[in-house]
């Protein structure tokens, strides 16, 4: 980029806010290459880490860093004996970059939509198929399972306190995960959840402390799959998803169709360290957009274990059973 194109830049630059003013041009043409750029320096903090891993030169990642610098108005890395580190502009605008990334990869292979302004995944490969369509929460309340409806209950009522008594009852059923570092790890499979139902006991226990794995369908494809824990947990909410995919065996073969909804809730652990807990409800006709029909026909039997009206605490006495 030449001084008179650097001085074309920052003129379009509000140097009160340190971003691009709304009537400025569209944005470079390679800007999702410079995007990757960012992100991949960001995740190995080691120049010549990063061309390696993106088949490029220095000269071109420089490059690219310098000018979303001049365009945002703020720098995103620092430099100490050639290391580098991300500033506090850089730590804030990684997670959009990386949301960036995975919705403009997996968007282009047609994996990724909105439907009514809510999440909408498919991918398929290798005899492996996954969809997922988020639901607008309103359905709990539609919905004839009376579990799905005491839990959001009481996650109210318990104000996301884990080990509140007020939640106590519906906790068996529950998956609880923490967030590291890297990834959101298990750290609870309730005795009752639809997970200890399927794969046992043992292989439930055996889990605690793994990281959620990884999805065949690619990395970017994982993100936007498990985004939701992040966003649930970021925002203190709660999210409903629909699913259909192939699980592995409790005994092993080939996997099984299963079709499930997915109730996400923020937790609080009793120092205030934060949670989300997932609750998962076996469902024979999951709404999903472009699902087939004859996907449905052979869903392997899930039962779950039984959560009578007595044991409710929150369901209104006499309500109308959803219809």
């Amino acid at each position: 980029m030449n001084l008179q194109q650097k001085k074309a830049m920052n003129s379009r630059i509000d140097l009160r806010s340190g971003v691009l003013p709304a009537n400025t041009n569209v944005p470079p043409g390679l800007l999702f290459e410079m995007i990757r750029s960012f992100v991949t320096l960001a995740e190995k903090l080691n120049l010549s880490h990063a061309v390696r891993e993106l088949g490029s030169t220095r000269q071109t990642v420089r490059r690219h860093i310098s000018t979303l610098e001049e365009a945002m108005g703020v720098p995103l890395f620092f430099v100490d004996e050639r290391q580098y580190f991300l500033t506090v502009a850089g730590e804030n605008a990684l997670p959009d970059a990386k949301d960036i990334m995975a919705r403009g990869t997996t968007w282009l292979r047609g994996q990724s939509s909105s439907i009514g302004h809510l999440q909408h995944l498919k991918a398929q490969m290798d005899g492996w198929d996954f969809y997922q369509q988020q639901q607008p929460l309103g359905r709990i309340w539609e919905d004839r399972s009376l579990l799905l409806r005491e839990t959001f209950r009481a996650w109210c009522m318990a104000a996301g306190e884990i080990e509140n008594p007020l939640f106590a009852h519906v906790r068996p059923y529950l998956i609880i995960y923490r967030k590291t570092d890297q990834d959101w790890i298990c750290v609870e499979f309730g005795e009752k959840s639809v997970y200890v139902n399927w794969f046992g006991r043992d292989f439930a226990r055996s889990s605690i402390g793994r990281p959620i794995a990884q999805l065949p369908a690619g990395e970017e494809f994982s993100h936007l799959i498990y985004q939701a824990f992040d966003q649930v947990q970021a925002t203190q909410s709660a999210r409903l998803d629909h699913v259909f995919t192939l699980m592995p065996r409790a005994g092993g073969g080939a996997h099984a169709p299963v079709a499930y909804q997915r109730l996400i809730l923020n937790g609080f652990f009793p120092d205030r360290s934060p949670a989300v807990m997932s609750l998962i409800m076996p469902v024979d006709h999951p709404v999903i957009a472009g699902l087939e029909p004859h996907k449905l026909e052979s869903l392997h039997p899930v039962v779950p274990i039984p959560f009578e009206t007595s044991e409710a605490r929150f369901e209104p006495r006499g309500a109308p059973y959803p219809g």
